[in-house]
């Protein structure tokens, strides 16, 4: 699907997928599949990861009024929201924004750049310095996954 686009693009595009992002796409797709160096790919796929958190800051509150509209979305959100506010809410009251670097920063399913913004809107964190937090968690979390990537290739080469 992705083949008739430049490589740069779609390193762009795949470090946009929740659940992927920038963390997986340099060492497993830029460094590995298209042979890239990690420096040329670092900064397309951090920008394609970082790319929709401001508007998700920004706007969340608006697509939220939205959904809230349908029966199904307002049940899920009325499910969801607090269940993340419960699970986050003593890191987050404690630490703040700190902790929103280390929840991206953590290379695991369910963290990353879209739930450390739904996070921030969450619990109403400061627009501009949760962005700055989100990203320095992303350039985390994307230094560790290609290190471990270089680690296990020096490892098993």
């Amino acid at each position: 699907m992705f083949n008739i686009l430049p490589e740069w693009l779609q390193i762009f595009m795949l470090s946009m997928i929740p659940g992927i992002e920038s963390r997986y796409v340099v060492p497993l797709y830029a460094i590995h599949e298209c042979g890239w160096i990690w420096w040329q790919a670092f900064p397309i796929a951090i920008t394609g990861n970082i790319i929709l958190v401001p508007f998700i800051l920004l706007f969340f509150q608006k697509v939220e009024q939205y959904f809230r509209r349908f029966p199904k979305w307002k049940k899920a959100m009325d499910w969801g929201f607090p269940l993340v506010r419960k699970r986050a809410d003593s890191k987050i009251r404690k630490y703040e924004t700190i902790s929103l670097v280390i929840f991206v920063a953590v290379p695991l399913p369910f963290t990353g750049a879209g739930l450390g913004s739904l996070i921030a809107y969450l619990f109403d964190l400061p627009i501009k310095k949760s962005f700055i937090m989100i990203l320095i968690g992303v350039i985390i979390s994307t230094t560790l996954t290609t290190l471990l990537y270089f680690s296990g290739k020096m490892l098993f080469y």
